[in-house]
């Protein structure tokens, strides 16, 4: 299974979790998830609530060594904490590419052009 993460340890609670935030997506992260799902962006294959590194990021794509944050007004909250997180999956070579949740709701399409474009930066998978 070559999409996802392996080698990591991970927690019961963890992926717990993980399962519960796949059955309870915010409205935005449905939207998306709609145009990502089922290889239906460029045949790019998408996770959600992927695990890495004992964190679990909106959405994943191990082709392209890019993880998806959607922010809503929570993370105006969590900066430093983000920053922080941004800075340690990327220390694993992955691309951390944050979109408003405002983007998502009012403009799809740019966003889907915002993820091909990171998508297409990154020719190899990170080896995590």
């Amino acid at each position: 299974m070559k999409h996802i993460v392996t080698g990591q340890h991970i927690s019961s609670i963890k992926l717990q979790r993980a399962k519960e935030l796949r059955s309870n997506m915010t409205p935005t992260e449905k939207i998306l998830w709609q145009q990502l799902r089922k290889n239906n962006l460029n045949g790019l294959h998408f996770r959600r609530q992927q695990i890495i590194d004992g964190f679990i990021v909106d959405f994943y794509c191990h082709a392209a060594g890019l993880v998806i944050e959607i922010d809503g007004d929570i993370h105006q909250e969590r900066v430093e904490y983000d920053r922080e997180r941004d800075e340690i999956l990327s220390a694993k070579g992955l691309r951390i590419l944050r979109i408003k949740n405002e983007e998502v709701t009012e403009n799809i399409e740019d966003v889907l052009k915002q993820i091909l474009d990171a998508c297409d930066l990154t020719p190899q998978p990170p080896s995590l």
